[in-house]
């Protein structure tokens, strides 16, 4: 069954490679029994879903978690079941994809208003006014 990412964007199965591993910490018999953490890889620098520039953002969001080679790996040792982290992989997945795809806004060069201006020299006044206040007294003492 495909990865739904969005309504018209889906990942094919064979792009992602499931491999199960014991996992480490607490849990007595079980951990040291049972494989149950799953490492996900999907190499996104070969994957017909994605263009260039959702590839670029999505090496940014990823970080260390994507190798130099453009696959990305994901860990998740949460849950006791194989199922319940082979789900929390694939979701955890499609959510990074999801913000690849958001293109971020362009920030526009915006000037402060007459108001702002005029706030900020009145409390640059008061701040002098306050730390003048504290020098030695000049005058009939």
């Amino acid at each position: 069954m495909p990865l739904a990412i969005t309504p018209t964007l889906t990942i094919d199965d064979a792009e992602l490679h499931e491999r199960f591993v014991r996992a480490s910490g607490p849990g007595g018999q079980n951990v040291n029994k049972v494989s149950t953490a799953v490492q996900l890889r999907f190499d996104a620098g070969r994957s017909p879903a994605l263009n260039d520039e959702v590839r670029h953002r999505l090496r940014t969001l990823a970080g260390s978690r994507m190798t130099d080679e453009g696959i990305l790996i994901i860990d998740a040792r949460e849950h006791r079941t194989q199922g319940q982290n082979r789900e929390e992989a694939r979701a955890r997945l499609a959510d990074l994809i999801r913000r690849a795809l958001a293109r971020p806004k362009r920030r526009r060069k915006t000037k402060p208003g007459k108001a702002a201006k005029e706030r900020r020299l009145d409390t640059k006044k008061r701040r002098s006014e306050t730390k003048a206040g504290r020098g030695r007294l000049r005058g009939h003492d």
